[in-house]
């Protein structure tokens, strides 16, 4: 980048991203944030980037290469309108807010402003995050490659053209992790259920999901392979399978789980 990074809100995901970016060796002198929470602020300026509380803390000429948007959708209607001032065809509006197309950063700063919308998921805490990001017609292939670049630093990145899609992505990806934690509340359950003690059955759900999720990440196989090799013909998880893969088990559930989510996000950004 040859221009300054203004992120905008540093909580869970912005912080998780500044991680990202100061390991992969972005200076932190080229880093301008605004977070008005003074514990986070704290925190911060121990890392050697620029804070402002608010807006008008920033440097009076301050001319930002990227100005991201991490802060909650509820507040956006506040934050998101001074940050016009940036506005150029050399600056690209990034947001990391759920629920807020295109459109809503377009009329708030301008019908010609280079934005860029991407859905992260909470594993980005831990570098495991996957973002799928979609981009109007003012935002050039740079643009579009910084963008990436910077989202590359906590996990991995997918890119649309179809913005339409972003509500499907936020019921899958996003509210995903949430899925995997209740199985992993359910798992153990079950496990108490069939005699196990509480603490065992929690310890034995919650590595073997994460475990899991591990070997699927570093396996070359799909899924469903890795899912055979498991099952032995006749054997204990056969058995278990025959209920989870039941007509009205698992993949209808989830299929009407995700359709929920999906209808609840197109509303929601309606």
């Amino acid at each position: 980048m040859d221009r300054p990074l203004l992120l905008v809100g540093c909580g869970k995901m912005g912080g998780a991203m500044l991680d990202g970016w100061l390991e992969m060796g972005l200076p932190p002198t080229d880093i301008y944030i605004v977070e008005p929470h003074e514990p986070f602020a704290e925190i911060l300026a121990g890392k050697g980037v620029h804070t402002a509380s608010d807006i008008g803390g920033l440097p009076e000429g301050l001319d930002p290469g990227i100005v991201l948007f991490a802060v909650k959708p509820q507040v956006m209607d506040e934050v998101a309108p001074p940050y016009e001032r940036f506005r150029s065809p050399d600056t690209v509006y990034l947001s990391i807010a759920a629920g807020k197309a295109i459109g809503y950063f377009e009329a708030r700063l301008g019908a010609d402003a280079a934005v860029v919308r991407a859905m992260p998921n909470t594993p980005a805490a831990v570098g495991r995050g996957i973002t799928v990001v979609c981009a109007n017609a003012h935002v050039s292939d740079a643009q579009r490659s910084v963008c990436g670049r910077l989202l590359d630093a906590v996990g991995e990145t997918a890119w649309v053209d179809d913005e339409d899609l972003i509500d499907a992505v936020t019921a899958l990806s996003g509210g995903g992790p949430a899925y995997v934690f209740l199985l992993t509340e359910c798992m153990t359950q079950a496990g108490i259920d069939a005699g196990l003690p509480a603490e065992l059955s929690a310890r034995l759900a919650r590595i073997t999901v994460s475990g899991a999720g591990e070997l699927m990440r570093l396996s070359d196989e799909d899924p469903s392979t890795l899912r055979e090799n498991v099952t032995s013909p006749g054997g204990t998880t056969a058995e278990a399978l025959k209920v989870l893969m039941a007509e009205d088990a698992w993949q209808p559930l989830m299929t009407r789980a995700i359709a929920a989510a999906t209808a609840r996000s197109k509303e929601l950004a309606g």
